[in-house]
């Protein structure tokens, strides 16, 4: 029997959302063992002057643990 735990991070990016997901769950592999998925929980978005500077996503990432 597997137990999972799930664990909330959050990531940015200029570029994209996609971006800020893809960085956030590289990321998250580097530290967590065995990463299996992630809920995007929210989207935002910073500006200046009426501009996009960066997308960020808080996202909840789920792990198996070691037996």
């Amino acid at each position: 029997m597997s137990i999972a735990r799930v664990t909330e991070i959050s990531a940015s990016s200029e570029t994209s959302f996609e971006d800020a997901v893809k960085k956030g769950v590289k990321r998250a592999n580097e530290t967590l063992r065995n990463v299996k998925g992630a809920w995007i929980k929210e989207q935002s978005v910073d500006c200046d002057a009426g501009q996009i500077t960066s997308y960020r996503v808080n996202m909840m990432v789920t792990f198996v643990l070691d037996d």
